[in-house]
């Protein structure tokens, strides 16, 4: 300031004038990128509001985030959701199992175009058919998945347990290319624009362009990445093992904000409107205001707060998360009460999926449970003596899920 008292009354002039042309160049650069996020919000984040349940339902159509028939996503798309377009019969039957000998699944099926996408831990990435389960690829590598697949252009992208993520041809199994973090990758693959998001136990957020894997750019935090990235316009959510929730500008791979948490987490992030929603290590569930980076409520179980580290089904009335402490809870979106629960035989570690009026998840206790969304009623269950930490898929009127034992399921409706 005290150079520019000295300048003489034309120069004094010529910068007041320069800074008065910048304060409206950025101002102008504030209101587009709030253009921006109010125009590139998908319509499934707007809760509906004051509408009866069946206007709620009507409202629940197709949209390039997920397709009805596909589930190209850890949690079916880019929002973490957990919400099925695709229905189920009332009393699903399996229709077919395909069992991997001395395998081990702890991720979720991907499933699009009538193909079941899916890595185990000894390494083999299997396409099988939706029909039948018969396999149609397999991909082999010498680590293990542990990660989800995640489907984009005819491609799947997985990472493994030595940090290499890979991109592979949908159709033809065939390696299109890998790109090395420096720790295992647990996180599922998200997309924006051109552009693939992972994250990796290096503590980064990697940043790649789809055609051929090479880096845009990276954003590192303090501890691990375990959750798969949550996209809303260009804007990208990562629940930390740092304790904070990260909210980071996709354009320029910077922080936006940070929200202090009580704890780690690992649990992908799922977004309804301008809230966030993820429970912690510490046994504590999150909601967060993202646009303002405040919480806005906490809720934790007084009987038994165990970690959540089950991501959670969100729905514009109720948010469905499974605990270690054995239940399924519904949480109130509004004040964060308790709605109800439902007591299991063992953990829930794997997410559930909301599909119509019911919620199915499956548990370590081998069962895999259908219950009321309204009241958590049970409806239906079935035993598989098979524990459960990957979550359903639903597509095309089935559910695909597989077990730690190296079994996948498919339920659907028997025609005889």
């Amino acid at each position: 300031m005290r150079n520019l008292l000295a300048c003489r009354p034309l120069q004094l002039a010529c910068c007041l004038l320069i800074l008065v042309l910048l304060g409206q160049a950025a101002s102008q650069d504030d209101k587009q990128a709030s253009t921006l996020l109010a125009a590139n919000e998908p319509a499934a984040t707007k809760p509906a509001a004051n509408k009866p349940a069946a206007a709620k339902r009507a409202d629940k159509k197709p949209t390039a985030d997920k397709p009805a028939n596909d589930w190209p996503l850890f949690r079916g798309n880019r929002l973490a959701q957990g919400v099925a377009s695709s229905s189920l019969p009332k009393a699903p039957k399996l229709l077919w199992e395909y069992k991997v000998k001395e395998g081990a699944f702890e991720a979720t099926p991907a499933v699009v175009a009538g193909v079941v996408y899916i890595g185990d831990l000894d390494g083999s990435l299997f396409a099988l058919k939706l029909e039948n389960g018969h396999k149609i690829w397999e991909y082999k590598i010498d680590s293990g998945f542990i990660a989800s697949p995640a489907y984009h252009q005819e491609r799947i992208f997985v990472g493994d347990y030595d940090g290499r993520f890979f991109c592979v041809d949908a159709k033809t199994g065939k390696k299109a290319w890998v790109f090395e973090t420096q720790a295992e990758i647990a996180s599922s693959a998200n997309f924006y624009k051109d552009m693939v998001l992972v994250g990796s136990q290096d503590a980064t957020l990697y940043c790649l362009k789809i055609s051929d894997g090479s880096l845009v750019w990276k954003h590192s935090i303090a501890d691990q990445i375990r959750c798969s990235p949550t996209i809303v316009a260009n804007r990208c959510f990562l629940a930390g093992c740092d304790g904070k929730l990260h909210i980071i500008n996709l354009d320029k791979g910077e922080r936006v904000a940070e929200v202090e948490l009580d704890g780690p987490t690992g649990v992908t992030p799922a977004v309804m409107g301008d809230r966030v929603y993820f429970g912690t290590e510490g046994g504590v569930f999150f909601a967060i205001d993202w646009r303002k980076a405040e919480v806005v409520w906490r809720y934790s179980d007084p009987d038994s707060p165990l970690a959540f580290r089950s991501s959670a089904a969100v729905t514009t009335d109720l948010i469905i998360v499974g605990g270690r402490n054995k239940r399924v809870q519904a949480i109130n979106p509004s004040d964060g009460k308790l709605s109800w629960q439902h007591t299991t035989r063992g953990g829930i570690d794997a997410s559930p999926v909301v599909v119509g009026d019911r919620v199915f998840v499956g548990g370590s206790d081998g069962r895999i449970y259908g219950l009321s969304l309204k009241d958590g009623t049970p409806g239906w269950e079935y035993e598989t003596g098979d524990g459960f930490v990957g979550s359903p898929a639903i597509a095309s009127g089935r559910m695909v899920l597989a077990s730690d034992e190296g079994t996948v399921y498919c339920f659907g409706e028997k025609k005889e």
